[in-house]
């Protein structure tokens, strides 16, 4: 999930209980404003009807159009130094009006009058439908929360957008930066201390992996070639020692060894020649050249090379597949491609070359996939198979990204793919 879209989720998170609380305090802080209100008007009228009782003056009506009503009740003194004098409650009162029960605000005063004789005055006004209130707040609570949450997310959206398009610049920076390759400006401009400060830290990284890729890859190429020599004359040696000398079957059988570890020595040291010439762009001549020519080539070859494991070589779409590439090149990467598919096919197994506008695939059977993220690296191996150097698929990864080509690694359906797509 994107950044932005985590922080508005979030947001929609925190904004909940926010809302709940917000909208319990509004219900309590609305129903005490309305109470007070209402007791106000309840105490204002007890006080004329009980100046009325006291002067000995008519009481006003019991149904005297308003939404006020009483009654007035002599109470024992008993009584009435048991109960407190006044008393504010909630009730539902009979209104004859509406032939029905409604919420009331009810005021409850017990006073004494010059006779000493106590009475109880009730003095009721209808109030709110308390459950009415608290569906309407929800409601409401409701429709602000999703309105809130609209609003927060287009603004969080559009602020966080602008706020943080250098960070979106720097990843788009990452994202066409190639190990290997030039360098390319982080053209950022930005008054944010953090990203400066990252973008720094991204330049400074990219440029310290490039100066260790050159040393390592001229390392790689200064010693493989200055080996080259060494092994030729040790390899020319063994050959003059077991021509020249009288051995015996044992110490003959031993030098043998020698020549086939000396033999893949050899091997890896031209393997990584050929690695440190293609990363160099050693092979800029190009011509035109047919990939299912060569794929035939091989198979055959490769075919003879390992009869003794009866695999059967098919091909699927056989047609001409010309592409402009150096056709040394051309040659390695077909090449590793199919041997890899033969070396590693068990026995009677089978060996699929597939040709489809712009691009071929190589199959071949398998028991499990290999690991897709690092299959084309250097040194990785499938097994450790005798003479296996490693090196081979990096080859193949190699010329690919040298000519911008796509390599595609697949396991389906108990066979390992190899496909190679050429730029439309």
């Amino acid at each position: 999930m994107k950044l932005i879209y985590r922080i508005v989720l979030r947001l929609s998170f925190v904004l909940v209980p926010l809302m709940v609380l917000w909208g319990a305090l509004f219900y309590f802080m609305l129903v005490k404003e309305i109470n007070d209100e209402a007791d106000d008007s309840l105490t204002s009228y007890s006080e004329v009807i009980i100046m009325r009782v006291l002067a000995g003056r008519e009481l006003p009506p019991l149904n005297s159009g308003s939404n006020n009503s009483y009654t007035i009740a002599p109470v024992e003194k008993a009584y009435a130094e048991t109960h407190p004098g006044i008393r504010y409650y909630d009730t539902e009162v009979f209104i004859p009006e509406l032939d029905d029960m409604e919420p009331a605000r009810v005021l409850s005063t017990i006073f004494m009058d010059r006779n000493e004789t106590y009475y109880e005055l009730t003095v009721a006004t209808p109030t709110f439908e308390k459950t009415d209130l608290i569906r309407t707040i929800l409601f409401w609570i409701f429709f602000l929360y999703i309105l809130l949450l609209a609003a927060i997310i287009l603004l969080v959206y559009f602020v966080l957008r602008r706020s943080m398009q250098p960070l979106y610049d720097l990843l788009h920076w990452l994202d066409k930066y190639v190990p290997g390759g030039k360098v390319m400006p982080l053209d950022t401009a930005t008054d944010i201390p953090e990203f400066r400060k990252l973008n720094t830290a991204a330049l400074a990284a990219a440029e310290r992996s490039e100066r260790m890729f050159e040393q390592q890859k001229e390392f790689i190429g200064n010693a493989s070639h200055e080996l080259q020599t060494p092994l030729a004359v040790l390899g020319n040696r063994m050959e003059w020692l077991l021509d020249n000398t009288l051995l015996t079957e044992q110490q003959a059988g031993e030098v043998a060894k020698m020549q086939r570890t000396l033999s893949g020595i050899v091997r890896l040291n031209r393997t990584l020649l050929l690695l440190t010439k293609i990363e160099n762009g050693q092979f800029p001549d190009s011509s035109e050249v047919d990939m299912a020519a060569l794929a035939v080539e091989n198979a055959e070859l490769f075919g003879e090379i390992y009869g003794s494991k009866k695999i059967v070589c098919r091909f699927v779409n056989k047609m001409p597949f010309r592409v402009v590439i150096n056709e040394s090149l051309a040659s390695v990467l077909v090449a590793n491609l199919i041997k890899n598919a033969f070396i590693y096919s068990p026995d009677s197994g089978v060996v699929e070359i597939a040709f489809t506008d712009g691009s071929f695939s190589v199959s071949n059977d398998g028991t499990a996939p290999l690991d897709a993220d690092h299959i084309f690296d250097r040194f990785y191996k499938r097994s450790e198979r005798e003479g296996a150097t490693g090196l081979g698929l990096a080859l193949v990864g190699a010329i690919a990204r040298y000519y911008s080509l796509k390599v595609d690694y697949s396991f389906v359906g108990g066979r390992h793919i190899f496909t190679v797509l050429w730029p439309r």
